[in-house]
């Protein structure tokens, strides 16, 4: 008999040891959120080593079946695995406070830095600990691709799937949900056909991992409140679409056409349904819309927010709350400028990510409860191998836009392939790169070491006149 324990009773997990408290869950939360930096890819990375590695709450390969389900909807993916999680190990509330602890650090900071940005420009200081930053971001980033690539790609095919992927996102520029859907379909049919790199002999193989699904706290077995219930799915699911329908609908009927706060909260609306792949794939669909159709910024304002929202915690598509908010403070109506800007961050932050909650009530106890299925399992096993790929191609981007500090885009035969000026590498951000990596795969530095030095470091470069920002 398994004592496994539901989140309703926490004693005893699958492994013996106490079930987090729903208190202790919540500071778990709020550390991952505080140290999520770099984008989706470090972020998971983070997640990855506290919640499976350090807390050892879920096992590798439920871990990946969540990311996988999340990849595969709109919005940002590593708040929706936070989420995911946090539903796993307490019900509804939990998931609720987990998605809301990974975006509040995010939210506030961007929002003080974008009122600094608004009223008086570019700040150095804030410019100077990201350069720091992103080099030990950097380095968590690559490891996360070294260690979920040791684990999911344990055989020729799944490392086949991992570099088509790769290939296939850098060089020909392959949409995100296009290899996913291809990978999915790959692996469904080979589950469906019984092939074995797809099966126990690939990536869902318990044996070997790090941290077995057994040998964690949740365990294998499916908690009560994961079972799917059409009318607790349907009512939470109505309570969500209401909070997130309600804004729009009411300004849209109060104010009409034509306003910046309609414009926001139904621009953002359908980006929030539309636009798959993470940040990253949102912002060159943003920045266009948001220069061109609807005149917010000014060509090359989208960059300087991206360095914002890459400086602090959380969602780097929380970029879109600095769209918002200068798209309000420059057409504030009758309110001041700056209590419409902020508004205007808060609308687009509510309309961006409450559909992020609706996405993850609504499926993850249905993708839960199949999690046993052959077909499902080996299809979540071709997209993990994809996925690997596609971090991968984050890291190589996210390196390229460290080290050099011009980086354009070669188009020929087919090929859309990122390509740095070799003229403008920058050797101080390569040292600290090299740095960065020696600490973390020699030296086992721990993240907050790693990110605390490196901010230093940042700020000492800039006292000493060796950056300029």
């Amino acid at each position: 008999m398994s004592n496994v324990v539901t989140p309703k009773s926490p004693t005893i997990g699958a492994d013996g040891r106490p079930w987090p408290s729903f208190r202790e869950a919540a500071v778990v939360w709020l550390r991952v959120a505080m140290l999520s930096f770099g984008g989706p890819a470090g972020q998971i990375a983070v997640m990855h080593r506290i919640v499976v590695e350090e807390k050892r709450w879920i096992g590798e390969t439920r871990f990946l079946h969540a990311l996988n389900f999340c990849m595969l909807l709109p919005g940002p993916e590593a708040q929706q695995l936070t989420i995911y999680l946090g539903w796993l190990m307490h019900q509804w509330r939990g998931g609720l406070v987990a998605g809301v602890l990974f975006v509040l650090p995010g939210m506030l900071a961007v929002m003080v830095l974008t009122c600094v940005y608004a009223l008086y420009g570019e700040v150095d200081v804030v410019a100077a600990m990201f350069f720091g930053l992103k080099a030990a971001v950097l380095a968590i980033v690559l490891q996360a691709v070294v260690r979920i690539g040791k684990k999911a790609l344990r055989n020729s095919v799944m490392a086949t799937l991992a570099g088509l992927s790769f290939m296939g996102i850098f060089f020909f520029d392959i949409p995100f949900p296009v290899i996913i859907i291809a990978a999915a379909v790959v692996g469904a049919l080979s589950g469906r056909y019984g092939v074995q790199s797809f099966l126990g002999g690939g990536a869902t193989a318990t044996g070997e991992e790090a941290v077995s699904t057994e040998s964690s706290i949740l365990g294998e077995e499916v908690p009560d409140h994961a079972r799917p219930g059409a009318s607790r799915v349907l009512g939470i699911s109505v309570v969500l679409l209401l909070l997130w329908a309600t804004p729009v609908i009411g300004l849209v009927l109060f104010l009409g056409p034509g306003n910046v706060f309609v414009d926001i909260s139904v621009f953002f609306s359908k980006m929030a349904v539309v636009t798959f792949g993470g940040a990253y794939a949102v912002l060159a669909y943003v920045a266009q819309a948001a220069v061109e159709t609807y005149g917010w910024l000014e060509p090359g304002e989208m960059l300087d927010g991206l360095g914002l929202a890459e400086t602090t915690p959380g969602p780097l598509i929380m970029v879109t709350q600095f769209v918002g908010f200068l798209g309000a403070f420059r057409d504030a109506g009758g309110l001041a400028p700056l209590v419409a800007g902020v508004l205007g961050g808060l609308l687009t932050t509510w309309v961006t990510f409450v559909p992020c909650f609706l996405w993850i009530f609504m499926g993850a106890p249905y993708v839960e409860q199949l999690r046993q299925s052959q077909v499902l399992s080996a299809a979540f096993v071709a997209i993990t191998a994809a996925v690997v790929g596609v971090i991968l191609n984050l890291a190589v981007w996210f390196a390229l836009h460290v080290m050099f500090k011009d980086v354009g885009t070669f188009e020929a035969f087919g090929l859309r392939v990122a390509v740095p000026d070799p003229i403008t590498l920058d050797p101080i951000a390569v040292a600290l790169v090299v740095a960065a990596l020696v600490a973390v795969f020699i030296f086992r530095v721990g993240m907050i070491a790693l990110l605390g030095a490196a901010a230093i470091v940042g700020l000492g470069l800039l006292g000493a006149g060796l950056i300029i920002v």
